[in-house]
């Protein structure tokens, strides 16, 4: 499993973020966007003052999702032809007319969201989970980390055990994601970590979603900052008791079992081609990268597993040699996704005949 910041480091990032960090609505014709030599600007009229800030990349593919702008298209003007991206941007604010949630963090929008997302904010869950897993009897957070998308708590229980073969010890956890950036749930999903290696596998069943959508913010004309008023404070502590709750009954033994049971079950599932074949049609269907299928392969023909229990250990594997947090987690999930495939689709349309690939290629030399 791929370490992030230790719990300290977690802690002072999520307060220096929260002392930082702003949030607004604008109605769209409020807001203005340049693009000069340091990069693209989003200038918002707060009436009374005008407030500029950088534009992350995140928050320009949602500005072009918004304003239905092809991505393609709106990279090729930021890098081709600025200008036209401007004009593209202004003209489609100005004719949306509709309201926007900006959040900024450090001097730059980080999201381009709607005034119905609900803030469910990284520190806040942290506070309201921290005291149930530390009341957990032998759950430990094993990794943690804050990227530009997402907070992540891995949690295992050590006191929840099992083999699923002899020599092979695995134990229940779960991981706890959030972003505050529009990149998907508040979700619980629960983990299998597997000792003899320490790798994570997160199961594809049981997952626990909380949706950030709220009551649309009051109608005024102007831009204005949103700050965490008396009653948002109430809904929120009332919605992260549930969430408190759902972490509560994350590690469920019947159900640990039952994805122990599917492990067991997928060491005598044998893969249908060749492994470096298996790992070609593993990158077409969930769009690995050539690093990352020559790493799975590399796994694969080390443990000399040729069953799907060894296929999704490889891609777990691989995880920790992942460039960044966000990634090692996503193959953590694909090993997960592995297991929960039907037998018939472990293999999709074979490759055609002398098909030479890139990993082929890099292996060969």
């Amino acid at each position: 499993m791929k370490q992030g910041r230790s719990l300290e480091e977690l802690g002072v990032e999520l307060q220096r973020q929260r002392n930082v960090r702003q949030d607004f609505v604008a109605d769209s014709r409020k807001l203005t966007f340049s693009t000069g030599e340091g990069g693209s600007k989003l200038s918002m009229d707060m009436g009374k003052e005008l407030l500029e800030f950088g534009v992350n990349p995140l928050a320009h593919q949602q500005i072009s999702t918004r304003l239905g702008i092809p991505l393609k298209y709106y990279q090729r003007m930021q890098r081709e032809s600025p200008a036209l991206l401007d004009a593209n941007v202004n003209n489609w604010l100005q004719q949306t007319r509709d309201r926007r949630m900006l959040r900024v963090m450090d001097g730059n929008v980080r999201a381009f969201l709607s005034d119905r997302y609900r803030r469910l904010d990284n520190l806040e869950l942290c506070a309201a989970v921290f005291p149930i897993i530390k009341d957990m009897k032998g759950a430990v957070i094993e990794s943690c980390e804050i990227t530009d998308a997402h907070l992540y708590l891995k949690v295992i229980n050590r006191r929840m055990k099992a083999e699923v073969a002899v020599g092979d010890p695995v134990q229940a956890g779960f991981v706890i994601s959030n972003s505050e950036v529009g990149l998907g749930h508040l979700t619980i999903e629960p983990m299998i970590f597997r000792l003899v290696c320490k790798n994570g596998m997160i199961c594809k069943d049981f997952s626990q979603k909380k949706r950030h959508v709220g009551r649309q913010v009051e109608n005024y004309d102007t831009a204005y900052e949103l700050y965490s008023d008396e009653t948002l404070a109430q809904d929120d502590k009332a919605f992260f008791m549930k969430v408190a709750d759902t972490v509560r009954c994350a590690v469920d033994e019947s159900k640990f079992m039952l994805t122990v049971g599917k492990m067991q079950e997928a060491m005598n599932i044998p893969l249908d081609h060749q492994p470096m074949q298996e790992v070609e049609l593993l990158a077409d269907r969930f769009n690995l990268t050539e690093n990352e299928q020559g790493d799975i392969f590399r796994q694969l023909f080390i443990s000399g597993d040729n069953s799907r229990y060894g296929l999704l250990n490889a891609v777990t594997a691989a995880s920790q040699n992942a460039a960044d947090y966000e990634r090692a987690t996503e193959l953590e999930r694909i090993g997960g996704e592995i297991l929960a495939l039907p037998v018939k689709d472990i293999a999709p349309i074979a490759l055609p005949a002398g098909k030479v690939t890139p990993l082929r290629k890099e292996l060969a030399s």
